[in-house]
């Protein structure tokens, strides 16, 4: 990896407005010059991208390059080279400078909806400009910008003086690095100048803080809309949830499948198609696509879960009619063009071999296989990812079948949210996708039919020689997200587990001071859904935070339930965050995505506060025991087996076997 900085004006200058665009539309997206040039022209790196960084004094311009694997790094200099001249002797072109002004303005647009949002940008303009209304002057600046005022202050600022850091691929470092000194001081540098002493003193102050923080004794209502439905020509439902906050629409295309269709397929088949859909349709090129989402200020995304895979657009109010139409085109028309699958099977091979390089993506891709087994539809990573082998052999075919199989108008249902109604809606998806008709055949099954859990605790060490910490991941099987029980689960893995305050983080983190945290979560499922124990932990301590998880899972259903202050913390805060949690269409867009895959009400939202207020202490502790279950656990733990291993296995929890990256028994290392 290639990183190269420039020391450039800090916040709120004019030069520092104009060098954002100036990043932009060298490396802010996939239209972007370096992404072009490295990505799809040279075929050189995965990823690239351009920020500026901002801070008070001085802000830092920011280039980063992934270099593909087996690039020659000395081209990608020498291209990064030719296209930063070219852009510093020409500046960007007149509708690069749109696209990106375009963006810019919906962004502002769509933050603006949130309450946090609002208070940081008025925050913001007060604390370092001494005007809240300081984003007024900032977005005139970007919006009357010209190409060669872009290209000016890019040659004032990022023509020279810059630092280059490059990053290799390398054995874990088993020096402490938090010990190394620092680079000594180059020679010549300016002395460093401090800002003048302020003119600082306290003043009277009327306000009490002998009792410490005001008590907050008023709370806002809930705000959420009540959900309309509807159905296109084609038989597809809708539903719609009003929110005229913002002018903007989203919508969700949500389909059932997700990494668990992957079944008797190749592994990451759901998510590498999802991926692809905006690579290109029949008529339009990746290329295109992305460009035509900068003009219009749409986002447009696909992608999948573990039960579910959708597609996504954010449009504009002005620009509803043409969001989505390109939305229905690049969905209902993929093209799986061969140099668009090999270049994003290139980027996805890298993703992988990542996730293998890290504790927390090789216990991800580890677990859910061995909570499962074989045949179950969630045996899977859950990363959903899919395997080096899987993806180096998956082909148009296998997309194309995936998509008539799944991706089609019988298996969908349409989530809206946003500035809009029923009846005006309704019209303009007809237009979309009314005439979309499902192919002959049924919707395959997935097989998420219910697990026995193991006869008893099983252990698998992975070896990670060097590491400094280990990664401590634990799980058991639960009941699905639709189980009637699922309020009182969520409350009782907020005080276990699922929260800062909660007990394990109290324990490993702020107690023991082993952990940075330690936590219990769910992963949401329509089948059983996994239950899990996480702790990034320093290595020395790896068996002794084994032994203090176990014991925490042990009391909390035994000698130590939790108590009526642990489940009313967790209840008052879960009610009291609704209002917020609740603000943006995009929390609106999440919920309705909730009912529709777990079968919920559609007043579930309305009736949830009075739901949590009712749960009792006993509902809560039942839940914890239906849930942890110590002697049913399977841990992945991630680390130096040649300073954990012996420890781990002097803790007697049980049978303890040896796993390699891929999930696979490690050679010479028999299970005992």
């Amino acid at each position: 990896r290639i990183y190269r900085e420039w020391n450039v004006p800090g916040r709120g200058t004019t030069d520092e407005n104009l060098l954002e665009l100036a990043a932009a539309v060298l490396g802010g997206s996939k239209t972007s010059r370096l992404y072009q040039r490295l990505v799809y022209q040279d075929k050189l790196a995965d990823d690239v991208s351009v920020e500026v960084e901002q801070h008070v004094l001085a802000g830092l311009f920011n280039l980063q390059v992934d270099v593909k694997k087996g690039a020659d790094p000395a081209r990608v200099e020498a291209a990064i080279a030719d296209e930063w001249q070219k852009f510093l002797k020409n500046g960007p072109t007149a509708d690069e400078l749109a696209r990106v002004k375009t963006e810019t303005r919906a962004s502002f647009v769509r933050g603006l909806e949130k309450v946090n949002t609002q208070a940081s940008i008025l925050a913001q303009g007060q604390l370092y400009r001494n005007d809240p209304g300081a984003y007024l002057k900032d977005f005139k600046e970007y919006m009357a910008a010209t190409p060669a005022q872009v290209g000016a202050v890019a040659n004032r600022w990022i023509a020279k003086g810059d630092y280059t850091l490059t990053v290799v691929p390398g054995k874990v470092e088993q020096t402490d690095m938090a010990n190394v000194a620092g680079r000594a001081a180059v020679s010549g540098a300016p002395v460093p100048v401090l800002s003048a002493k302020g003119d600082y003193r306290t003043v009277a102050s009327s306000v009490d803080r002998s009792k410490g923080v005001p008590e907050v004794r008023t709370f806002p209502d809930l705000s959420f809309p009540a959900l309309q439905r509807g159905k296109l020509d084609n038989g597809v439902e809708v539903i719609l949830a009003e929110r005229h906050t913002v002018p903007a629409v989203q919508m969700q295309l949500l389909f059932d499948a997700g990494y668990a269709a992957d079944q008797g397929r190749k592994l990451g088949t759901s998510s590498f198609t999802m991926a692809m859909l905006d690579e290109g349709s029949k008529n339009l090129d990746s290329v295109e696509i992305a460009k035509r989402k900068q003009r219009l200020g749409a986002m447009i995304a696909s992608g999948c879960g573990l039960g579910y895979c959708n597609a996504t657009l954010n449009a504009l109010d002005d620009q509803l009619k043409p969001s989505l139409e390109l939305f229905a085109d690049i969905v209902r028309n993929p093209a799986f063009r061969a140099a668009d699958i090999s270049r994003l099977r290139g980027q996805w091979l890298a993703g992988i071999a990542q996730e293998k390089s890290q504790p927390t993506g090789i216990a991800l891709r580890t677990l859910p296989p061995l909570l499962y087994g074989k045949g179950h539809a969630y045996a899977i990573p859950f990363t959903g990812t899919g395997t080096e082998a899987s993806i180096k052999s998956l082909s148009a075919a296998d997309m194309h079948a995936f998509m008539g199989d799944f991706i089609r108008p019988d298996n969908m249902q349409i989530l809206v949210a946003g500035d809009t109604t029923l009846d005006k809606i309704i019209p303009q998806l007809n237009a979309a996708f009314g005439n979309w008709k499902a192919p002959a055949g049924k919707v395959p099954a997935k097989n998420i039919g219910k697990v026995a859990p193991p006869p008893q605790v099983r252990v698998y060490l992975v070896d990670r020689p060097g590491a400094q910490q280990s990664l401590i991941l634990a799980g058991s099987l639960a009941p699905s997200t639709e189980a009637p029980n699922d309020l009182e689960i969520q409350t009782m893995n907020g005080a276990f587990g699922g929260t800062f305050t909660s007990r394990l983080n109290m324990n490993l983190r702020e107690d023991k001071h082993w952990a940075y945290g330690a936590f219990s979560f769910l992963q949401n499922a329509q089948g059983q859904r996994p239950f899990m124990l996480y702790a990034p932990v320093q290595t020395d301590k790896t068996a002794p935070s084994v032994a203090e998880m176990l014991k925490e899972a042990k009391g909390v259903i035994g000698d130590k339930p939790l108590t009526a202050q642990e489940i009313g913390k967790i209840k008052v805060g879960d009610v009291r965050s609704m209002p917020g949690g609740y603000q943006t269409t995009s929390a609106v867009m999440g919920a309705l995505q909730g009912i529709a895959l777990y079968k919920r009400p559609d007043d579930y939202v309305q009736t949830l506060k009075s739901r949590i207020e009712a749960q009792t202490d006993a509902s809560v502790e039942a839940a914890a025991k239906e849930i942890i279950h110590p002697d049913q656990l399977t841990w992945v733990i991630v680390g130096d087996l040649a300073k954990i291993e012996a420890p781990i296995r002097a803790l007697n929890l049980g049978q303890v076997q040896v796993l390699d990256a891929d999930g696979k028994p490690a050679a010479g290392k028999p299970a005992k």
